[in-house]
């Protein structure tokens, strides 16, 4: 016979924590696990041979090429409404000649990388995430595991691995495009030469501007990259899911470009950079 003492009273299990969790915090959870668990795999296949070189390459002309002529329209276009629109209150201050400075700053540390990385999101992260989604729905990821090709390391890896070294580059050329729209704004109701434009904004500059705005570049496309080819990659319910796949990419990307933006910056003034 057993005494109170032994009888043994179930344990409460972990499902039952979890079906306790609101639905929107457990798909939450859900999806941030599954992109932590791609990103490690992703690592761990990036770093063992073999390398598809030349996939790589041809993704990085697909991504970073093709993305360029709307890169370079929108910052055309940002460079010459921000100057447009600053220069009536300096002019309220007789600050005028210190737009070029001002537009320049402005453009290198926040507004050109956050914004090119925004169109980056749209157009490359949309355009993986519907990519690998049609591959998932018809099955060709699984054919290229039943041939015996890991279709992680050619297919995410390559894709990963490109938009994270081309972003980079789209908004170097942005920044630089921007000033260019800048330069011709102020020329607009004024007359300022090239050489002294340009002067002006390179002297303004320091390193502490142009180090952090590069770096967190990298983690733009990579963040791009990752959530894209995620989501196309686990794709399920046919072509509707291709559609969402490449929705929640985009939503899903620009919602990180903030977040590492919002770090980087607390990042830079905890060390002292700004």
């Amino acid at each position: 016979m057993e005494t109170p003492l032994s009888i043994k009273h179930p344990q409460p299990s972990k499902d039952r924590w979890i079906k306790i969790l609101p639905t929107g915090l457990k798909s939450f959870l859900n999806e941030t696990g599954g992109t932590a668990r791609f990103a490690v795999r992703f690592f761990r296949e990036a770093i063992f041979p073999p390398y598809e070189i030349k996939e790589v390459l041809r993704q990085a002309y697909d991504i970073g090429f093709r993305s360029l002529p709307l890169v370079s329209i929108t910052a055309f276009i940002i460079g010459m409404v921000l100057t447009l629109q600053s220069r009536p209150t300096l002019l309220e201050f007789g600050a005028e000649s210190l737009l070029p400075s001002m537009v320049g700053i402005s453009l290198i540390r926040e507004i050109g990388p956050v914004v090119t990385a925004l169109i980056c999101a749209g157009k490359i992260g949309s355009g993986i995430g519907a990519e690998l989604g049609s591959m998932k729905v018809t099955e060709q990821i699984d054919a290229m595991e039943v041939s015996g090709t890991n279709p992680f390391k050619f297919i995410v890896v390559t894709r990963v691995i490109s938009t994270t070294l081309t972003t980079p580059i789209l908004i170097i050329l942005g920044d630089a495009i921007a000033l260019y729209g800048s330069f011709l704004a102020v020329n607009i109701k004024g007359a300022v030469s090239f050489t002294l434009f340009f002067k002006q904004v390179f002297e303004s500059l320091e390193f502490s501007d142009l180090i952090p705005a590069l770096i967190k570049t990298f983690f733009f496309g990579f963040a791009i990259g990752l959530i894209g080819c995620y989501k196309g990659y686990y794709s399920t319910k046919g072509t509707e899911g291709v559609g969402r796949s490449a929705n929640s990419a985009v939503v899903i990307a620009s919602l990180l470009v903030f977040i590492i933006d919002l770090i980087a910056v607390q990042i830079t003034e905890f060390f002292g950079f700004l």
